[in-house]
């Protein structure tokens, strides 16, 4: 099993070098084709008053700046798919409603995995992608690349949070190219529950006899939170261990919780340190 259709989500001339480049290396593994997928977003129109009709002379400029972009981008993707010789095609849109409009969506839906770089911190409003959209709209696995890594490397260590939920499941079988290519896969278990098929002891040996019927060999750990969120402890897990993917699945509250109360998946994005696989 290996991905065959991956979209690279290029937002910005400034990381679509990393998001293609992490594309064309998956791709490498299993001859897949990449899309180069753009969105040209057409920024909301100032308006002048007192009659309050839009300003021409502004309306060409944000125009010119956001095909500008596109010109960029679409530029480096051919070049990082000339130089990997790999079969793949650009795709742009140019729309109001950034990447979370239907033409986007539907490219989305008919890949085996998305690709996209997370929002520099420093920067955030430099961002147009909508992970959440993808993720609640597209039902595709995301492969979020954190700002601080740029350059592909080989992912010996896997980590996968698993807390026994349909999307964690989801994510698991999402990322068995990866997991089948891992030297080491842990399934790390916080606060496990005790169910009929487990203890909290043996947390995950499920999921993990699952895994080894595919030829993945696991280990099972636990993590427990007492004062601290279970992003924390999910956090030191993959600093202490040195992991280079993290699996896990994506809220598994509804938007709205996630909202007023934050979350796991929120917390994680936005403090990435490892190359993190997404799926519900």
């Amino acid at each position: 099993m290996s991905y065959k259709t991956i979209l690279a989500i290029l937002d910005t001339a400034d990381n679509s070098a990393a998001v293609a480049d992490f594309a064309f290396a998956v791709a490498a593994e299993g001859g897949a084709h990449v899309i180069g997928l753009h969105a040209e977003t057409i920024p909301a129109v100032p308006l002048v008053a007192p009659m309050e009709i839009p300003d021409p002379v502004a309306v060409q400029a944000l125009q010119d700046m956001a095909h500008g972009e596109t010109v960029a981008v679409e530029r480096i993707f051919r070049a990082k798919a000339q130089a990997a010789d790999a079969s793949s095609e650009w795709r742009s849109f140019a729309t109001s409603t950034g990447y979370g409009s239907a033409p986007l969506i539907e490219s989305a839906r008919s890949a085996d995995l998305l690709i996209a770089s997370q929002a520099d911190p420093a920067n955030p409003s430099d961002s147009h992608v909508d992970v959440d959209g993808f993720l609640f709209e597209a039902g595709r696995p995301v492969l979020m690349i954190p700002c601080v890594i740029r350059q592909p490397k080989p992912i010996k260590r896997v980590l996968i949070a698993w807390n026994g939920s349909k999307e964690a499941a989801r994510a698991t079988f999402d990322a068995l190219p990866f997991l089948k290519a891992a030297e080491e896969v842990e399934i790390f278990s916080v606060d496990p529950a005790d169910t009929a098929l487990q203890s909290p002891l043996t947390s995950g040996a499920e999921i993990a006899a699952a895994l080894a019927r595919h030829g993945v060999k696991t280990t099972l750990a636990t993590g427990h939170s007492v004062d601290r969120n279970t992003s924390h402890v999910i956090e030191n897990r993959l600093s202490d261990s040195s992991i280079d993917l993290l699996v896990m699945g994506a809220y598994t509250h509804s938007r709205l919780w996630q909202a007023i109360f934050g979350g796991t998946t929120k917390s994680l994005l936005q403090s990435m340190t490892a190359l993190t696989l997404l799926s519900r």
